[in-house]
């Protein structure tokens, strides 16, 4: 039987989940969907829930419990920018009306892009926060294994 590697292809159902206190709250899954085809080490899939496929053979399901710093980390309060108004609309687009909680695309220095979340705007400045959704949070990661290359 052959069993996932580093850099095997793997066609898996799975779940991601936050833990808030004791309960569970459903971040993605492909569970009564379309499985998911992904490359072992190309970055599809955090390298932290990665690991925990390494060994794993086709038929196998599992379930891991990740504290935060295993899985998307602490949350880091230098992650947390204020900017001006004028230099977020700039960067980020001002003809969309964001509200606190959005996900909003920025333009970074090196020509990409990066992702961070709205926490508080007013006219002059805004508050984005660049940790992670998941971050200081531990997640359940459960799998189902389909095929294995």
């Amino acid at each position: 039987m052959v069993r996932i590697a580093p850099d095997s292809h793997v066609t898996l159902h799975y779940r991601l989940a936050a833990m808030i206190g004791s309960v569970e709250h459903e971040v993605v899954s492909t569970l009564g969907g379309h499985p998911a085809t992904l490359q072992l080490g190309a970055g599809q899939l955090a390298a932290p829930l990665e690991s925990r496929l390494v060994g794993l053979c086709e038929g196998d399901e599992a379930s891991f419990e990740l504290a935060p710093d295993e899985a998307f980390g602490e949350r880091n309060d230098a992650l947390l920018q204020a900017m001006s108004r004028a230099a977020f609309d700039a960067s980020a687009g001002g003809d969309r009306d964001f509200q606190p909680g959005d996900v909003v695309e920025f333009n970074d220095p090196a020509g990409g892009r990066v992702v961070g979340v709205l926490r508080q705007s007013d006219d002059r400045r805004v508050l984005v926060d660049f940790n992670h959704p998941l971050a200081g949070r531990p997640v359940r990661f459960s799998v189902r294994v389909i095929g294995v290359l």
